[in-house]
């Protein structure tokens, strides 16, 4: 029905603006409408604040008994943060519940609609599905592998390169295009670099938009090399920060922990940092998307991994030249085209003068 989605869409919008703030939680939006009005709406605003259903029903402005309930995503069963949305629904007397998405959780997976169907509400599941899903792509990875959704950002020129062969790299993208990535710090959970860029730029990595959320810095450092001077460790009180070490340096570790870095210690592979184990290692710490930043050697480490779930290419009209300028993924490389990483068709945008391209994994290195 055409009200469904319009309805739908309505939930959606708002949805969205939880976007950055509700990790590891989903972007959940309600509407709830009582003779065709739109009586009560609301979102989940943050982890630990109430559900985008208590929201809604909180704000009603008449009885939502025999209404219509829109929500994005299937509604949860069991007490976690914040008690079952389900106890609302039935208490509140809602006569129907329209849902978008399920929800992959075990603990809420077709639970949520039987309760409500037991409760004599009738239930009506798919409503524009794959706008309610790709809205919440990184939770629904993270919530099925337990390991975070992981994406690889990179600014580079007309020619491939990602810095001059001096180097230099500030700035190859102009301003939209730079806004755009602190965007993706704000929506993502965390930002992940190498030790080379920390010794190389000594970075703050936080979201520099106004109202944005800082992302959780983590630095894959196996010797523990970072300089405890560096503008990461005199913001590390304010900032949550992990660094990820192969060595079992005591003394470096105290120092680092009692400027409130959390190490994590992580098997050495190949001389770096084992990234499957610190994967899931991060899952653990409720940490379900990363931003990777990285260089050329760790982009490549991650595609090798098989952990790269997207990518943002920001491309320049711009050349460098230069065969000793780096590129955007190092490594060793593939031997043969057919054993290339493989994506999907990008989704293209234009950014100012540069160009976005979006691709999202399809299959691993064949």
């Amino acid at each position: 029905m055409l009200e469904d989605s319009k309805y739908m869409r309505y939930a959606i919008d708002l949805a969205i603006k939880g976007e950055g703030w509700v990790n590891p939680n989903p972007m959940v939006g309600a509407v709830i409408v009582k003779e065709d009005r739109i009586i009560g709406k609301g979102y989940h605003e943050a982890c630990g604040k109430l559900h985008a259903e208590r929201n809604a029903l909180a704000s009603c402005i008449e009885s939502a008994k025999g209404a219509t309930l829109y929500v994005t995503l299937e509604p949860c069963c069991h007490y976690g943060r914040t008690p079952p949305c389900t106890d609302a629904i039935i208490q509140a007397g809602i006569a129907k519940v329209v849902i978008g998405s399920n929800d992959p959780n075990p603990k809420v997976s077709g639970k949520g609609i039987s309760i409500l169907c037991k409760a004599g509400i009738t239930v009506k599941q798919g409503v524009l599905k794959e706008e309610c899903d790709k809205m919440n792509t990184s939770f629904f990875h993270y919530i099925i592998t337990g390991i975070p959704y992981l994406v690889m950002k990179y600014a580079m020129t007309a020619d491939g390169k990602i810095a001059t062969v001096t180097g230099a790299s500030q700035w190859i993208t102009g301003e939209m295009a730079r806004r755009h990535v602190q965007g993706l710090r704000h929506k993502y959970s965390s930002i992940m670099v190498g030790i080379g860029t920390i010794l190389k730029d000594d970075p703050l990595l936080t979201c520099r938009l106004e109202d944005g959320r800082n992302p959780i810095r983590i630095i894959c450092d196996s010797h523990l090399r970072i300089p405890l001077d560096s503008q990461i460790c005199r913001t590390a009180m304010e900032i949550p920060t992990i660094v990820a070490a192969t060595a079992t340096d005591a003394v470096k570790i105290s120092k680092l922990e009692s400027l409130g870095i959390k190490v994590l210690s992580v098997p050495d592979k190949g001389g770096m940092v084992d990234l499957p184990v610190l994967m899931r290692k991060l899952g653990k710490l409720e940490i379900d998307s990363i931003l990777l930043e990285g260089g050329s050697i760790l982009n490549y480490s991650a595609l090798k991994a098989g952990l790269v779930q997207e990518v943002y290419a920001y491309i320049a009209p711009k050349f460098f030249g230069g065969e000793g300028a780096r590129t955007p993924v190092g490594g060793e490389g593939v031997l043969l085209p057919e054993n290339c990483f493989k994506f999907t068709a990008p989704e293209v945008s234009v950014l100012d003068d540069d160009l976005l391209l979006r691709f999202k994994f399809t299959r691993g290195k064949i």
